[in-house]
């Protein structure tokens, strides 16, 4: 950002979001292309800056669960590669004809897809969701204005120089991302509805509705991850227990992570000595209720348990009577991210799918696999628990709005008027 501030930045990326918009395939490409081979040439640049967040944010007694996202290693950096190589051979989203509509001969309408234009982010302390963000923006067309953690600072500096200097490289407009680093810079950001057209920060519901409470700027929100499980009646006690391993431990500072699991009662007995033995070789800590207690050995769950977001190696876990109490609890205490079933039982399933208010709800499988690279999407901006615009892993579709392009010859609306001539509405298989 330099010496500007923040009305200037914001002003650069207005300005760079009109020719942005209308930049060609093999440019967004190249750029994408140019961003990963600096990534890779610059990566002990990238490793030295982020050992200092590690180790400042260290002495800063920074919590495991961030300490966890914030490590930026060779690991994540040939994640963020394979996600901006996988970004570049999605087809081109901009411009896509959705409908077409004649109405009338030689007066036709098309829907087309078109950047969102200047969007501002404010994410937590993972570096690797400033590359995806940043790559997911320039591939769809709009400008970006960043704010990480601050205990990624050192980090978020070098990623966004690799990201800005290989882009404007490859012939993106100058001005079209830009890092922010202070609090004060996002009160800024969100005073700014003249020339941001849409905020999306990640992080908990408190620090979302505090967005939505103190900016005009439309907000997509992405708040917490309290991820549930149910094992119905008659589920498979392997593959249940296998799944819910899974999606508690397989990375567990994250919010896709599983943080409360319901069990049928006809279920409890079979089911969770074989679950407490393989999460007590994972280190879980297990809270139950009192029917889970009477089985295993865990920690009472009190009812705040149950609102919470652990983001670390604990699990609460519920016995209840049945798939209706299991859909009814996740609409009390869910926060509408990812909720999943395991049962044999179609019927079960095909309920809990339909009635479980929720982004992502999965059937036999593990809460992990809701993220935007495991769904083709190339990677996300973050997991939408809004139900306008945009809802579960927003990737480049969630990026774009569209606009109506009417092409006539000659015709005025006074030639319909008082029943002149009749509007033919005859849907067109062709694109703009």
């Amino acid at each position: 950002m330099g010496t500007m501030n923040i009305r200037e930045c914001a002003g650069l990326a207005r300005k760079a979001s009109i020719t942005l918009a209308a930049a060609a395939t093999e440019m967004k490409n190249r750029a994408l292309r140019e961003i990963a081979e600096a990534l890779n040439s610059r990566s002990r640049e990238i490793i030295a800056a982020n050992r200092a967040d590690l180790e400042r944010s260290d002495k800063e007694n920074l919590a495991s669960p961030l300490m966890k996202r914030l490590k930026f290693d060779e690991g994540k950096i040939r994640e963020v590669i394979q996600g901006i190589e996988s970004l570049i051979a999605l087809p081109e989203p901009v411009g896509v004809t959705q409908s077409a509509t004649e109405l009338d001969s030689g007066l036709e309408l098309f829907r087309v897809s078109c950047p969102i234009g200047v969007i501002g982010v404010i994410f937590e302390s993972r570096p690797d969701a400033l590359v995806q963000i940043s790559t997911l923006c320039l591939k769809s067309g709009n400008s970006a204005l960043l704010k990480g953690g601050s205990e990624a600072l050192e980090t978020n500096r070098v990623l966004a120089d690799i990201i800005i200097t290989a882009s404007e490289k490859a012939g993106m407009p100058a001005g079209w991302h830009h890092l922010l680093e202070t609090r004060a810079d996002v009160k800024e950001m969100l005073s700014l509805d003249d020339l941001i057209d849409l905020v999306i920060p990640r992080g908990s519901n408190e620090f979302v509705r505090y967005i939505m409470d103190n900016s005009n700027i439309p907000v997509l929100g992405h708040a917490d991850g309290i991820c549930h499980l149910y094992v119905d009646s008659g589920a498979d006690v392997g593959m249940a227990v296998g799944i819910a391993v899974d999606s508690k431990t397989q990375y567990v500072a994250v919010c896709n992570a599983l943080e409360t699991l319901l069990v049928h009662r006809d279920m409890a007995e079979r089911f969770l000595p074989a679950l407490k033995k393989e999460m007590d070789a994972k280190g879980v800590e297990l809270i139950g209720c009192e029917r889970t207690r009477s089985i295993i050995a865990a920690a009472p769950a009190t009812e705040e348990d149950w609102k919470t977001e652990y983001l670390d190696y604990r699990l609460s876990i519920r016995v209840v009577d049945s798939l209706g109490e299991a859909i009814d609890h996740i609409n009390r205490y869910g926060s509408g991210h990812t909720d999943a079933i395991v049962t044999e039982n179609r019927a079960s399933a095909l309920a809990f799918m339909d009635l479980v208010d929720s982004g992502n709800v999965f059937w036999n499988c593990s809460t992990r696999f809701s993220d935007g690279f495991r769904y083709g999407l190339g990677a996300e901006v973050g997991i939408s628990t809004n139900k306008i615009h945009a809802r579960g892993p927003v990737g480049l579709e969630g990026l774009l709005i569209y606009k109506y392009k009417l092409v006539g010859s000659g015709q005025v609306v006074a030639d319909y008027a008082g029943g002149g001539k009749k509007f033919t509405h005859r849907k067109l298989g062709k694109a703009f």
